[in-house]
């Protein structure tokens, strides 16, 4: 793992003072760290010493099955914070999917603050509830009846922006298996079901890493179970028209 710290200072003992508290603001005059990709910011079942702030670059969540499978039950992007469970240990081990900064603040620090400012809990409490309701939002994913759905919901959450909305371009720096770890399927059939929406003219690739959402709505309608016979003549209409241009 490579670990560097690019700013140093030690605020370990003085309050924070905040002018309009919030739990990311805590973060502010921490140390920038950076990871190299591939690298692990903490492991799961390690003690649960810090809690971390994103600010650059994308993180996978993973847990490990006791037969040796992997879960990725998570992706975490700048504005997010790792830890924040309060658990005595880490719940699954966090990875760099690209190269990130981080900022960490220390357990005991922090629940001094939540104390210390006691606006901060609503907050700390929304926080908490954000987190459940991601967990329960991928037992729903998983959950879905087609590899299509799975993927559509996949591609609409990527797309979404810090405010909660949509874009038409999709960053997806995580490789197909990590998809498949995610989603429940495998890397073959993720596969497949991409260049199934690519050939539907939903969606088109971009770059390495990156695609664009030409049919939002359709996306939309796929992802919330939109039935066979609708999804085959998108399929068909999209063929006949690429006969007609070919």
């Amino acid at each position: 793992m490579s670990l560097q710290v690019v700013a140093m200072q030690d605020a370990r003992e003085a309050p924070i003072t905040l002018s309009q508290p919030s739990l990311s603001s805590l973060f502010d005059r921490q140390p920038l760290e950076r990871f190299d990709a591939g690298s692990a910011v903490f492991w799961e079942g390690d003690d649960a010493t810090h809690l971390f702030q994103v600010t650059d670059g994308m993180l996978r969540a993973v847990r490990l099955l006791s037969d040796g499978r992997r879960i990725i039950v998570g992706f975490l992007r700048p504005g997010d914070l790792l830890g924040v469970s309060l658990k005595e240990r880490y719940l699954y081990t966090v990875e760099a999917i690209t190269p990130v900064a981080l900022r960490r603040l220390s357990r005991r620090r922090f629940e001094e603050e939540i104390r210390r400012q006691p606006q901060l809990r609503d907050q700390l409490f929304s926080k908490l509830c954000d987190e459940m309701t991601a967990a329960q939002d991928q037992t729903v994913l998983l959950s879905r009846r087609s590899a299509d759905e799975k993927v559509a919901n996949f591609l609409l959450m990527m797309s979404r922006d810090e405010f909660g909305n949509c874009t038409r371009i999709v960053d997806i720096p995580m490789t197909r298996l990590d998809m498949a770890d995610y989603l429940g399927m495998t890397i073959e059939t993720v596969s497949r079901t991409i260049t199934k929406l690519t050939n539907s003219g939903i969606i088109t690739a971009t770059g390495r890493r990156s695609m664009m959402v030409l049919k939002m709505d359709a996306l939309r309608s796929l992802a919330d179970g939109d039935d066979d016979e609708n999804w085959s003549l998108t399929l068909a209409a999209a063929a006949c028209h690429r006969m007609k241009t070919a």
